[in-house]
């Protein structure tokens, strides 16, 4: 018997819908739903475990996954079984973690998983932009102590038109490509990249993005109800005790104010706020510190926060002595790595990135093999942040999620300056030396000048910059910090990161922690970020101006031509015997790809030495090479035979045809060698396909003057009556061995 189903469907209004489902499926876990639209289904459970774990933070998972069931696919690789969550799985659930766990309580310890799996694929629904939704509408089911409904959706702009959720294919024709997550009330979360739009143009995206989210949640709360709004769960809490905290905050607030007035560097600062804890700490007895110092330890954090935020507000200056607007001291330098391709180090503070580039054929695309996609890539980017980065230590357990996500936004910032004419797949590897303040904005910066020296003729130049917002709700102070510290990061109430050209924004992210953030307040902030933006663009295009106008001399030269469709097999050779001799005797990298529309073949050709390049376009234009009826060539005798001489086009090496003994000489030929010899070089007339032959025909004594009194031969008996002769012979000699 099929259990008691209860639904809501979202009208996306233009013929769209999705729907949530409750009630079928798993419901073993605290909250499930299934969230469709079109033949996309998401699967979500939620669950978290009654006792709170021995820990001081929210242990959530958020995984998000998509089964190759769903789009009727095997998954690749020997063992036929997903493994390890994809690039694009990590960013869809970081997308979600960052709007779920602000609204779980800071006091909530207890070890809770979001589980979002793709089911069913639908070429027409990016599932991606679903995965809040159904996260939210899980919870709510649940009991557990949530703040309020949440939801994400994407939202693309074409025409001028604002379209939430739009397909792959809408999306190829749209210049913003943004997620944005919200509650009814606020905007909590946005990431995406756009074609250099601005400041104003993004906040119109985001105001669209929300009023579709508002209907999300009230359907999520619709069905809530519906099925039975359970009881928020009760738990045990942290400990708190005010007098404990005034105490604490009456002995540390003056002091934090001090130093972090001073405007000291990141390690003189630090060890100035551990040494104002210890004296805290020494304040109380061993007894004192072993029943409550995890209390204290707490409460002087939310002393030092505000300290430093009140030090922001009131007097406008900031941890390391800098004004608001104020941009770290900048230094850049490019062509550092001798043997890369393209390299360069950006430096903002205490901020270092080393950008490496790597150009290569389309061989070295990075393939994407995902159920709800498939496709590759020919500029990609990689972020590494190695612990030493921030002077710690620590195990390395492989690439990171914040890795992930953080190389993600650099790549989508630069991505769109890279010419779709560039022939080379281009890698960028960005290693964080240095971390105090938004590593991911140096790793554009520093990208954009490696890829101008690695000589990618970049539209634009492309620079970043982190920003941070602290607000006062009550007095209506806030003040917009550009170029955040890492401290500043998290003591703020808005950090966002924003990237772009000289004309627009072409990447952000943003996360919003204040409650009901004006719109006004947010065009504010852009607007500050586009000028310190514009600061830092300067001082990249001071270190380097323009793209170089070659690539290196040691770096690989890329050429890529196109041949027709027949071609392709002769260039490749049996077995790819003539591909692979033409890459050893000519030291060059050679690609053949199929152009899907045209069908023709796309050759590219990769090598550091110009000689050798020319060598393959010299071959190729041999193996492509077609000559014209009525034309003459210059030909090379390259073998002797008695019934004439083999000849090959000097401007095709390769290219053989034979010259009948006939077609040498308006004389009879006895001898070939009596007119040509190996090695003479003389012009022919090419004939196209000989009628009679079936082969193609060339004659050296067509472009000679005829002798004096030549006469042409009498033409040879009629070939029908020869043959009825023949036929009659051949049929006496049938009857006699009847006879016989």
């Amino acid at each position: 018997m099929i259990p008691q189903t209860f639904k809501e469907v979202i009208d996306l209004g233009d013929g769209r819908e999705i729907s949530i489902e409750t009630g079928k499926l798993a419901k073993q876990a605290h909250g499930s739903v299934v969230v469709q639209s079109g033949k996309c289904m998401l699967l979500c459970t939620v669950v978290s475990n009654y006792k709170q774990s021995d820990v001081d933070f929210l242990p959530l998972t958020v995984d998000y996954r998509e089964k190759f069931a769903a789009a009727g696919r095997y998954p690749g690789g020997f063992f036929k079984r997903e493994a390890r969550p994809s690039d694009g799985e990590v960013l869809t659930m970081r997308l979600v973690d960052r709007v779920l766990r602000p609204l779980f309580p800071k006091d909530y310890h207890a070890e809770t998983q979001v589980m979002i799996q793709l089911m069913s694929h639908d070429d027409d629904v990016m599932p991606d932009a679903m995965a809040g939704l159904a996260a939210s509408a899980a919870i709510q089911l649940s009991d557990f102590p949530f703040e309020c409904a949440i939801s994400e959706v994407r939202v693309g702009r074409i025409n001028g038109e604002f379209i939430i959720n739009p397909s792959r294919t809408q999306l190829a024709e749209s210049d913003i490509d943004m997620v944005i997550g919200a509650s009814a009330d606020s905007v909590m979360m946005v990431e995406g990249e756009m074609d250099e739009i601005s400041e104003e143009e993004m906040t119109e995206a985001i105001k669209a993005a929300h009023e579709a989210i508002k209907v999300q949640c009230a359907a999520q709360i619709k069905l809530a109800e519906a099925f039975g709004k359970k009881e928020t769960r009760e738990y045990a809490g942290e400990r708190e005790d005010a007098d404990l905290e005034k105490k604490v905050y009456d002995l540390s607030y003056d002091k934090v104010y001090e130093v972090a007035k001073a405007g000291s560097s990141k390690h003189e600062r630090s060890t100035a706020f551990d040494t104002i804890k210890e004296e805290v700490k020494a304040t109380f007895s061993e007894e004192e510190l072993e029943d409550f110092g995890d209390l204290v330890s707490k409460y002087y954090s939310k002393a030092e926060k505000a300290a430093v935020r009140d030090l922001t507000l009131n007097e406008g200056l900031r941890l390391d002595g800098r004004k608001t607007t104020e941009i770290r001291p900048i230094w850049c330098e490019t062509d550092y790595l001798p043997s890369v391709h393209g390299s360069s180090i950006f430096t903002r503070g205490e901020t270092q990135a080393l950008a490496t580039v790597t150009l290569g054929t389309s061989r070295e695309a990075n393939q994407i093999d995902m159920p709800s996609y498939e496709g590759e890539e020919k500029f990609y980017l990689h972020y590494n942040f190695p612990p030493f980065s921030t002077g710690e230590a620590r195990p390395i357990r492989g690439t990171s999620r914040r890795e992930v996500g953080h190389g993600n936004l650099a790549q989508r910032a630069l991505k769109g300056m890279v010419p779709a004419d560039c022939p080379y797949t281009v890698r960028v590897v960005s290693e964080i030396l240095e971390s105090n303040g938004s590593s991911s904005m140096a790793t554009v910066c520093a990208g954009t000048m490696a890829m101008m020296d690695a000589g990618v003729q970049l539209k634009k130049p492309v620079s970043g910059i982190a920003m941070g917002l602290i607000s006062d709700g009550e007095s209506g102070k806030y003040a917009v910090l550009s170029d955040i510290l890492g401290d500043e990061d998290h003591l703020g109430d808005m950090d966002f990161k924003v990237t772009g050209t000289a004309d627009g924004i072409t990447a952000c992210q943003m996360d919003i922690k204040v409650k009901g953030l004006s719109y006004e307040i947010l065009v504010n902030a852009l607007k500050q970020a586009r000028d310190g933006r514009l600061h830092i663009l300067e001082k990249i295009t001071d270190t380097i101006a323009t793209a170089r106008e070659d690539v290196k001399e040691y770096a690989p030269k890329m050429v890529s031509v196109r041949i027709p469709n027949e071609y392709i097999g002769a260039l490749i050779g049996p077995g790819g015997k003539v591909i692979q001799e033409l890459q050893k005797e000519t030291d060059t990298t050679i690609v053949i790809n199929e152009d899907p529309v045209t069908e023709e073949g796309v050759v590219e050709i990769l090598g550091t030495g110009q000689e050798g390049i020319n060598a393959v376009l010299a071959k190729i234009d041999s193996i492509t090479f077609k000559p014209v009826v009525g034309n003459s060539y210059e030909v090379k005798v390259i073998k002797m035979l008695d019934f004439g001489a083999v000849v090959e086009y000097l401007e095709a090496p390769g290219n053989e045809v034979l010259l009948h003994v006939s077609e040498l000489a308006w004389e009879r030929t006895e001898n070939v060698s009596d007119v040509v010899n190996m090695g003479d070089i003389f012009e022919v007339k090419y004939f196209g396909i000989d009628s009679r032959t079936r082969k193609e025909k060339v004659s050296r004594k067509a472009l000679l003057e005829k002798p004096e009194g030549y006469k042409e031969r009498a033409p040879r008996t009629d070939h029908k009556d020869r043959g009825s002769r023949d036929n009659r012979d051949r049929d006496n000699r049938n009857r006699d061995r009847k006879r016989d």
